[in-house]
């Protein structure tokens, strides 16, 4: 459980149906206020979640606890050396380490695959996790072939080190862990059907001559879901049409969908 910024695992695994989360980092610290509120700590409250933040750099074998050198070859910047990292996978996993991709070990890296829902949700069923967070030029490639099992990134951009996308991905993947949020809500989020969420409103039901759509407030349910599947698709349509390609659609909202790009068409005819 997350209870201070430094937390040394012992090395042994939890068992029954509690997800251990282990990050591996040089920054500690920076953890401390993202998992000490919201979500993530209504989580380790209700001992659905464990988390265990530990930084390598305990993990270096010489006294000023070097993690990084020069890289062979010559060129600009840092590389992250091996040894603390797979010492550091080795305290946790036990000796000697074999890659088992039910029990991710993951480097956070720009050249990792992209990060999406889809990729939560999967990871989300797993036991365990580790999370390494890279720094400088990135890892020593020894680390990528031989100890990790995946590399993930946020996003087409790069960050000064791992731990934000950490953050990014650890909120992400436990609000899908059943009983940390109400299911129908985490059922209805933006990409978990492959489609944009629809508007939501709330009270007042008119603001500064802004009104509700009169469907949200006549009490057929219905009429309603019709036409919240149909604001998703068009929010979709509009703003992510690349994610209609792989959406998982009814019958009924594929003729929704084919409707709304027919008046698309007609519209920018005129």
């Amino acid at each position: 459980m997350y209870s201070k910024p430094v937390i040394k695992s012992s090395g042994k695994q939890l068992q029954g149906m509690i997800m251990r989360i282990d990050i591996l980092t040089i920054f500690p610290e920076m953890f401390q206020g993202p998992f000490a509120n919201s979500i993530i700590k209504r989580a380790v409250d209700k001992q659905l979640v464990s988390i265990y933040v530990n930084n390598f750099r305990n993990y270096a074998r010489d006294r000023h606890q070097v993690v990084d050198d020069y890289p062979y070859g010559g060129g600009a910047g840092m590389v992250l050396k091996p040894e603390p990292i797979f010492e550091a996978v080795e305290d946790l996993v036990g000796k000697p380490y074999v890659k088992n991709p039910k029990k991710p070990v993951i480097l956070l890296s720009p050249q990792g695959r992209i990060f999406n829902q889809k990729i939560a949700r999967e990871l989300s069923t797993c036991d365990s996790l580790i999370l390494i967070c890279g720094h400088y030029e990135g890892f020593d490639e020894r680390i990528c072939q031989h100890l990790a099992t995946d590399e993930i990134s946020i996003g087409d951009y790069v960050l000064s080190g791992g731990e934000p996308a950490a953050i990014v991905m650890v909120d992400t993947i436990i609000r899908l862990i059943p009983g940390v949020i109400d299911e129908q809500s985490a059922a209805d989020d933006s990409f978990s059907r492959g489609l944009l969420e629809y508007p939501q409103y709330t009270r007042p039901a008119e603001y500064r001559n802004h009104c509700v759509p009169d469907i949200l407030l006549s009490g057929n349910h219905g009429e309603i879901e019709k036409w919240r599947r149909r604001q998703a698709l068009k929010r979709t349509l509009e703003r992510r049409s690349d994610l209609l390609d792989s959406a998982s659609l009814t019958p009924e909202e594929e003729k929704m969908l084919s409707r709304l790009r027919s008046d698309n068409s007609e519209k920018a005819d005129i």
